[in-house]
């Protein structure tokens, strides 16, 4: 097989990126580990910055995203008990975010990719890059229908932190940057309403917790959990109640409780990989970066990658410019560690570590509390939060 540009892994990264390139007329040919149908049921976040949702719209995939989609125009803080809002919208300068799950993206993805005829090569084992380091590189592959050899110019890495596209870039100029978290989140999914209309990001003495949905009938919770628990450690009804005494009294009191049909405790880290790309090799979302779930930045960035790079291959095909690709790394590094840096110090502001104190909780109440009472302190977080721009 012959084509333009090989991308590895169809997840949002790797799809959003065939359709962006479709849009301009470069040919495309997705690799894909996994069925359809595992990739479409991966259960992860579901918080759109703006520029997410102006992407999807740009492509014409927005159609289901805005009938079912919940644009958030705040978010809620609370601090052991004491609830405040940010309005988003109004410290942005206009931008929001919308609640719409990441499998119900990938969804619509996958179908708009079949509609309009991309290629995707499913259940792809043995996986390998070859002469990356050259403008003749390939990527070779085994799928149920027999070996694969696809040539192409370019071979982009979407193929999330576990793949084998930033294994193909040398140890000795690959780096590494890496925080692991020491606690987790524990999340359920519920069929009861959620507690309250927006998100409420909560930080108590005994740890954080998070009061999110995927639908106005469906609610999704966390909380924070030192990650030696098991999840036989935690029956529903003591979750209840955990949610109950973090979120306060207030909101505690709305809880609606119910039976749990998704229960998991995720690992929280913080990783970049440097550079993003090699020769005719590009990395893209979590294939390059991983961000704590705390700022919802992870599909997020994901995109903003994609989007620069996009930019870059439509460049170069129509123009026959390297300027774009030269750039690309550097240019997506700059938004990758802007995130990086929203989603630690959010992190380190809402959750109880071990070596938190009376001094270091005072400090966290005080920021908290600055956060409630400075319209400035407001525009920083809402400018974070519903995305910065791409620069």
């Amino acid at each position: 097989m012959r084509t333009q540009v090989a991308i590895v892994g169809a997840g949002p990264a790797g799809l959003i990126l065939a359709h962006l390139l479709h849009a301009s007329g470069i040919e495309a040919v997705v690799i894909e580990r996994q069925t359809r149908a595992y990739v479409e049921g991966r259960v992860r976040a579901g918080v759109l910055e703006q520029g997410t949702v102006d992407c999807l719209t740009k492509l014409g995939l927005d159609e289901r995203l805005r009938r079912e989609g919940l644009r958030h125009s705040g978010t809620h803080l609370s601090s052991d008990g004491e609830d405040f809002r940010i309005d988003l919208e109004a410290a942005s300068g206009g931008s929001c975010v919308t609640v719409y799950g990441q499998q119900e993206v990938t969804h619509d993805l996958f179908e708009a990719a079949e509609a309009r005829g991309l290629t995707i090569l499913f259940e792809a084992d043995e996986v390998r890059l070859h002469d990356i380091e050259t403008d003749r590189p390939a990527v070779t592959c085994r799928t149920p229908a027999g070996e694969h050899r696809l040539d192409c110019d370019f071979v982009v890495g979407c193929d999330g932190f576990h793949g084998v596209c930033r294994a193909a870039i040398p140890a000795d100029i690959l780096r590494h940057f890496e925080r692991v978290y020491p606690f987790g989140w524990l999340g359920i999914l519920t069929e009861r309403p959620p507690v309250a209309e927006e998100l409420v990001y909560a930080s108590h003495e005994r740890g954080f917790a998070l009061a999110s949905m995927r639908s106005m009938t469906r609610s999704r919770y966390y909380i924070q959990c030192d990650m030696d628990q098991r999840l036989e450690d935690w029956p529903d009804e003591r979750i209840w109640d955990e949610l109950a005494l973090r979120l306060g009294p207030s909101l505690g009191a709305r809880l609606q409780r119910g039976p749990s049909f998704e229960k998991s405790i995720a690992p929280l880290r913080s990783y970049v990989a440097e550079p993003m790309r090699h020769g005719r090799l590009f990395l893209a979302g979590d294939a390059a970066h991983i961000v704590p779930p705390t700022g919802a930045k992870g599909l997020n960035l994901a995109v903003s990658d994609v989007s620069m790079l996009g930019e870059a291959l439509a460049e170069y095909y129509a123009e026959r410019s390297v300027a774009g690709i030269d750039a690309y790394s550097a240019r997506a590094l700059a938004r990758v560690w802007k995130a990086e840096r929203f989603s630690w110090w959010f992190t380190s502001l809402t959750h109880r570590f071990p070596q938190t104190g009376a001094f270091e909780r005072r400090m966290q109440l005080a920021e908290l509390d600055y956060l409630r009472t400075s319209p400035r302190a407001q525009a920083a977080f809402a400018e974070n939060y519903v995305g910065l721009p791409l620069i």
